[in-house]
């Protein structure tokens, strides 16, 4: 069964050109691709997109990017790029295989949460030059070697979807981890979480901030830059390995090279977000990211259900479960094409036999959502762990 020749056939005949000349197969698929990916997950959610997305936490690192699809290729070799693997996600969601709540507001999220930020004391002092300085931020008494899994640390800056696309690395590394500070990720996409601050001669400030990007050599080791303005305006600081240009995470330990000289004597100041991790127990999803409390201290299993985003309809294996939408794709591929060739009067008789195939598929899904009874204290039956039902008493 070549279900996307079939489709192509299909749309074929609902266009009238079964000519390769006057629209070539090539298009055709851009088209159904375009529908497939774009439209459809944002007309209907359908049952047979629902799934689990799982993933093991990172010790200390609080922030986990929604994954991405890779790089794909058309029929003509032409690539579709990166996107989000899933629509978003939904409730429920476990940690370890306990419940935990998901929020999508981040206010009620860090009334809870605070990021509470350390004006800490001063770090260090200028000696009229722009460095390098070795300077320590305190996190516990002699924390030059820390333990595993770590207690207390700091946070780390984060890059965002768009930012770690902007690299363009190919497969995708997220987060962003080089020897080189990658210039490409727009500012609006860095999430920094430490900040080294003076002044330079003339008083003006001086700010080094987190990246978000992370030392290939070793990953708990994040590169410092610049801040600038947007779209591109965070700079380099020069050479980057663990003895320039870094902070180490677990340690505080950072050494830098300001962008100017720090004048004799005056201060320099750092700004963190210091936590202690633990077992999360929370979950924020905004902008893609997903962010836990507490930072986790150890390797966590997270689970979370969402919709897929379609994936490019391009191989017949893996096409094969949705044969039952393949008209429905194909007279919504025809249906843009005769959209932009300004065919208005074929896009109106097709319409609502486009309608039609939506309506089935949907209902398809619906037969589905509702086959399950709405759920009371007296459906759930025992609960698992307790000597007892929901009816009664029992003890942990």
């Amino acid at each position: 069964m070549d279900l996307l020749s079939d489709v192509i056939t299909y749309v074929r005949r609902i266009i009238k050109t079964p000519s390769n000349t006057s629209i070539s197969n090539e298009l055709i698929i851009d088209y159904i691709n375009r529908f497939w990916i774009n439209d459809v997950d944002a007309r209907i959610q359908l049952f047979d997109l629902k799934t689990k997305y799982q993933f093991q936490t990172t010790p200390g690192v609080d922030k986990y990017n929604m994954p991405l699809y890779s790089i794909q290729l058309e029929d003509t070799d032409s690539e579709i790029s990166y996107y989000p693997v899933y629509q978003g996600f939904i409730s429920p969601a476990y940690i370890n295989g306990v419940q935990v709540p998901l929020q999508t507001q981040p206010n009620l999220f860090y009334n809870i949460y605070p990021n509470i930020v350390q004006n800490l004391q001063v770090i260090g002092t200028g000696d009229n030059t722009p460095g390098p300085y070795s300077l320590t931020i305190p996190i516990a008494p002699n924390n030059t070697t820390p333990i595993n899994p770590p207690v207390s640390s700091i946070l780390r800056g984060h890059v965002d979807i768009a930012g770690v696309i902007a690299t363009g690395t190919n497969p995708i590394v997220d987060p962003p981890v080089t020897t080189e500070f990658i210039t490409d990720i727009p500012t609006t996409s860095v999430d920094s979480c430490v900040f080294i601050t003076s002044i330079d001669a003339t008083g003006a400030n001086v700010v080094v901030a987190d990246s978000g990007q992370f030392l290939a050599s070793h990953v708990n080791y994040g590169l410092l830059m610049s801040p600038g303005g947007a779209p591109f305006g965070n700079t380099s600081l020069g050479t980057y390995n663990i003895n320039s240009n870094t902070i180490n995470y677990l340690t505080g330990e950072l050494n830098v090279t300001f962008p100017v000289a720090i004048p004799d004597g005056a201060n320099i100041n750092a700004q963190v977000y210091y936590f202690q991790t633990g077992l999360p127990r929370s979950i924020l999803f905004y902008n893609n990211v997903l962010t836990l409390r507490a930072p986790p201290s150890t390797q966590y299993l997270v689970e979370l259900y969402g919709y897929l985003t379609p994936a490019a309809f391009l191989s017949t294996t893996t096409a094969i479960p949705f044969g039952y939408m393949s008209e429905y794709i194909a007279r919504g591929a025809a249906r843009k094409i005769l959209s932009d060739t300004g065919d208005m009067e074929q896009f109106q008789f097709y319409e609502p036999l486009f309608k039609e195939q939506e309506m089935l598929v949907w209902k398809r899904a619906q037969r589905q959502f509702t086959a399950n009874r709405t759920e009371t204290i007296y459906s759930q039956g025992a609960i698992i762990g307790q000597n007892g039902t929901n009816t009664g008493g029992g003890t942990l």
